[in-house]
């Protein structure tokens, strides 16, 4: 994690309402030194009034933990920010169009990039064909990933300026083929360019509250100096927190970076939407199993490794060979190094969609924390889904069991792994509270829990992600509807905190209704984004 100094000032936060378990009728906080150093009640903030050096009068408004995101590509997300993003666009035509005006406005980039293409939600189905995106360029080279960012679409041009790639078809390109065009595309990328992507998205999380985020980068996803200039730009100037993972086997490597581990998009398998995740029975609409990339000892020696070394290991896995890869993996490193040592380490598993009780049971017995991404349910789940299309609706309704996971005891960190869904910490917790299967969903509290201190147990925090005294002043100030207390069957109760139980009310997030909006994010006590106006 990029280390920080914390400012000295004291702030005294009043007339609000603050989520936090050490007062559920708090309404007022102190932060001092870059910790939290106090909360309680209005009437007892007169008692620190004189001796602070600013006073936030909140006028209502919740004050909660800032959100951690758990899964971030942050060069990717700024490039598609400050790029060419097909995510809306709702036919094939439409993006071809959106293809010509990005090449138009952007005569002098070597590479054009773009991201966020799914033709599962075109009508027809088809991608763009490498004849189609040739014309809408020009003839230019053109990368643009999928939005699982497991294959992509790309220009003849481009091709030839690929080193070592031999023949490909004309349909997407996924496994080995997609990271030597990946390669090329992302070598083509300035540092002044790659910079200013990564500021953009920094300042875009932190506008939504977000006070840190997991980078998952390596070397099939981004580059040594893409890694390594995010963490100095993280800990130069102010905005979230950046904690790195870096997923490549070398273990030295890792720490040489100044990653936490060798993981994150460690790749076991690759996607569902790209027909790459690994499963045991094939597809429904295609006659095969998806991609292995790593089998269970390539897992355990990986594992054990990390272990050793006192780093965290993790994994990409999506499909359910390739989690059941992982735990076979997890279980033979236990028998070598000691089940309590594995535990202890905290090793993550990225995505894990595809599980079964029997999977769930390996997760909670070894220790593992699942990093999930509850909107990949809101974007892709459902009867006529991107999931049902793949597997059919039978196997779709077991993806991302979040209930089974917690009533398991697998700690979970909830994340975007934007760009390929965007940063969106409220409806992330939304979309885990009402999954499309209802069997899955967690209460708000739940989800709000995993997608704040969950995010900081996963990196072995135990003492941070809360707003109580001693903890890092990492907190948001949100403008929002009443606050209420989810029931056990999701019906709510309208008030600010539950007399019976003293739990703090969280916003309403009921499908349909507004989201709160960020009007201030602080980072270890220092402000980090003020809503203009505020």
């Amino acid at each position: 994690m990029s280390e920080r100094t914390a400012p000295t000032n004291t702030v005294l936060l009043r007339r609000g309402e603050v989520h936090s378990p050490a007062d559920p009728f708090a309404t007022a906080m102190v932060v001092e030194h870059g910790q939290v150093a106090w909360v309680g009640s209005e009437g007892a903030a007169d008692a620190f009034a004189d001796g602070v050096d600013e006073v936030i009068d909140l006028d209502g408004a919740l004050v909660t933990p800032a959100f951690t995101d758990a899964h971030v590509h942050t060069t990717a997300t700024g490039l598609a920010l400050t790029g060419l993003d097909l995510s809306a666009a709702r036919d094939l035509g439409q993006a071809l169009d959106l293809v010509r005006e990005f090449a138009a406005a952007r005569p002098h980039d070597r590479v054009l990039l773009g991201h966020g293409w799914d033709a599962a939600r075109w009508p027809g189905g088809r991608p763009p064909t490498r004849a189609e995106l040739d014309e809408a360029t020009g003839g230019r080279p053109l990368y643009l990933s999928r939005i699982d960012v497991h294959s992509a679409v790309v220009t003849t041009a481009l091709l030839d300026l690929t080193p070592g790639l031999g023949p490909v078809g004309d349909g997407p390109l996924t496994a080995d083929a997609h990271h030597a065009v990946r390669a090329t595309a992302l070598c083509a990328i300035t540092p002044a360019q790659r910079t200013e992507a990564q500021r953009a998205a920094l300042a875009h999380a932190a506008s939504l509250g977000i006070g840190s985020v997991h980078e998952c980068g390596g070397p099939e996803i981004s580059s040594e100096d893409d890694f390594t200039g995010l963490l100095r730009l993280s800990a130069e100037e102010p905005g979230p927190r950046v904690v790195g993972y870096w997923a490549e086997p070398d273990v030295d490597k890792a720490r040489e970076l100044g990653a936490l581990g060798a993981a994150g998009d460690l790749f076991v398998d690759g996607a569902l939407g790209s027909h790459t995740a690994c499963l045991h029975e094939p597809y429904a609409d295609a006659a095969h199993t998806g991609t292995a990339y790593l089998d269970a000892a390539a897992v355990a020696a990986h594992v054990v490794a990390c272990t050793e070394a006192g780093l965290q290991a993790g994994f990409h896995a999506i499909g359910d060979a390739a989690v059941t890869a992982v735990v076979e993996g997890v279980r033979a490193a236990a028998e070598k190094v000691g089940l309590a040592r594995i535990r202890a380490a905290r090793h993550r598993v990225e995505h894990a969609e595809m599980l079964t009780p029997e999977t769930v049971a390996a997760f909670a017995e070894l220790g593992l924390t699942a990093s999930v991404q509850p909107a990949f349910d809101a974007l892709w789940g459902g009867e006529d889904g991107m999931y049902a299309q793949r597997l059919g609706a039978g196997r779709a309704r077991t993806l991302n069991p979040f209930a089974a996971l917690l009533r398991a005891g697998v700690p979970l960190a909830l994340g975007s792994d934007s760009p390929v869904t965007p940063l969106d910490p409220w409806g992330t917790v939304r979309a885990a509270a009402f999954h499309r299967t209802p069997e899955h969903r967690v209460s708000v509290r739940a989800a709000f829990t995993a997608h704040t201190r969950g995010g900081w147990r996963a990196i072995g925090r135990d003492d941070a992600g809360l707003l109580v005294p001693g903890a890092p002043a990492d907190y948001a100030v949100w403008h929002t509807g009443a606050l209420v207390v989810q029931a056990p069957d999701d019906r709510v109760a309208r008030w600010s905190t539950d007399p019976r139980s003293g739990t703090p009310g969280l916003p309403d997030l009921t499908p349909g209704g507004d989201l709160p909006v960020c009007l201030r994010t602080v980072v270890g006590g220092r402000t980090v984004f003020v809503r203009p106006g505020e």
